[in-house]
């Protein structure tokens, strides 16, 4: 596994330094990079989705592990850099990860060709939110997610109701996840240090389980009132059905009770 020392060697070997506009900090901290591998139980033969592969840091542990490794780099030198250094050991796919509407792009889909996989990334932060939306949305193939984000996400992802972490991504997630923290990063793990702590966590899809695009919109438009009480939203009458008090903010509710407030909405027609 690389060390700060290498990733700095190969990218000046290449001609490259890390660059703001990709949000590119290299993760160094090899202990940390084999906890989140750790945490994934990749297994040889696991499909494995990598999202920004940078220098190859985690793919190689991950190639290590047996695992078939698809990643995915926007940047064209990084892409070509990792490329020569483990190309015969994984696919790889230069452009972005995300396209129209936010969907996961054409190319990657497939490459995926509908089977059974894990993401397991270091995800550059722009990005995180919407990839992780997506795949509980569109993709129940996808088992679980492990990645390291800004621990501002994952304070989201992890939040409990009635706390002002409490939202639209985490309900959407852990209406069809498990949620838990693997580990708290700070800036000096990563190069070049970033301004914020990160944090690695585990979105384990429980089996079977899958979560409607209609249902997370209807989430969305909840909190975009999540001043307002239920009742003045959706009608008195419906959020009672549901068994809540309609005195109350969305931002109170558990997700059983977003679950059972939508099925309600759906039985009224009113979800669209």
């Amino acid at each position: 596994m690389q060390t700060l020392g290498d990733i700095k060697r190969l990218l000046a070997e290449h001609g490259l330094s890390p660059r703001r506009r990709f949000g590119q900090n290299f993760l160094h901290d090899q202990n940390l990079l084999r906890r989140l591998v750790d945490a994934s139980g990749v297994r040889e033969g696991d499909l494995v989705l990598e999202v920004g592969p940078g220098t190859g840091t985690l793919t190689e542990a991950l190639v290590d592990r047996g695992a078939e490794v698809l990643a995915v780099e926007i940047d064209r030198d990084l892409a070509a850099l990792v490329a020569s250094r483990l190309g015969d050991r994984m696919v790889l796919i230069q452009g972005d990860c995300l396209g129209s509407k936010r969907r996961l792009a054409e190319e990657v889909r497939s490459a995926l060709g509908g089977r059974p996989f894990k993401l397991v990334a270091n995800l550059p932060y722009e990005i995180a939110s919407p990839l992780m939306a997506e795949l509980m949305l569109g993709h129940p193939e996808c088992l679980g997610q492990w990645v390291t984000v800004q621990r501002e996400v994952a304070d989201r992802l992890t939040a409990d109701p009635g706390t002002r972490a409490w939202g639209p991504l985490g309900v959407i997630i852990r209406s069809g996840a498990d949620v838990s923290r693997v580990a708290t990063l700070p800036p000096t793990c990563f190069w070049p240090a970033p301004k914020v702590t990160s944090a690695m966590v585990a979105i384990e899809r429980r089996p079977g389980v899958s979560v409607d695009r209609d249902y997370a919109a209807f989430i969305t438009r909840l909190f975009a009132s999540r001043r307002k009480q239920l009742g003045g939203v959706l009608g008195k009458q419906i959020v009672a059905r549901a068994g809540i008090e309609p005195t109350l903010r969305c931002e109170r509710l558990d997700v059983a009770a977003f679950e059972r407030l939508f099925a309600e909405v759906c039985a009224d027609g009113k979800s669209g």
